[in-house]
């Protein structure tokens, strides 16, 4: 009898365990994001503003990896900065605008086009807006080659700015 109570209790509390782990990483630490009617972007002369409309979005304190945004652009867009290596990051689930697949598919087959909205807007982070023509856009957050580098301990390539003292 008290082989069947201990093993209910183990099977119990891995069950609550899995459910609290799951409920942390997947919803616990995202907060919803007001929307937003403006984006600025860098473009080769500084900044621009770009006018937005739908504007979804998630963050999260706990990394700058998590946020994630879904907007229509409105107006022209063709001064921008385009990214070289995008690499849109997956969402949780329950953010059913952003498809971090499709992005991808996407971006390959030119489909949409990959601009680098602020470099280093927190160091070794960039963030990277996929256009479609139609001026749908997805936002993201992604390491760049001097973060990299960085946060492995490697040498910091050329052009990278001196990284924060830690």
């Amino acid at each position: 009898m008290m082989g069947r109570i201990a093993a209910v209790a183990l099977v119990l509390a891995g069950l609550l365990g899995g459910a609290g782990m799951y409920y942390f990483q997947v919803h616990a630490f995202y907060d919803r994001l007001e929307p937003r009617i403006s984006l600025l972007a860098e473009v080769p002369e500084g900044v621009t503003r770009l006018t937005i409309a739908d504007f979804e979005g998630i963050d999260s304190d706990s990394s700058p990896l998590r946020f994630r945004a879904c907007f229509q652009v409105l107006g022209d867009h063709m001064e921008l900065i385009p990214h070289p290596a995008p690499q849109p990051l997956n969402a949780p689930r329950w953010f059913g605008c952003f498809d971090a697949g499709k992005l991808d598919a996407d971006l390959a087959a030119g489909r949409a086009q990959a601009w680098l909205v602020e470099g280093n807007f927190s160091y070794g982070f960039d963030r990277v807006m996929a256009l479609y023509p139609d001026g749908r856009a997805y936002l993201w957050h992604q390491m760049n080659d001097c973060g990299m580098a960085h946060f492995d301990g490697r040498t910091l390539p050329q052009g990278c700015p001196p990284a924060p003292e830690s």
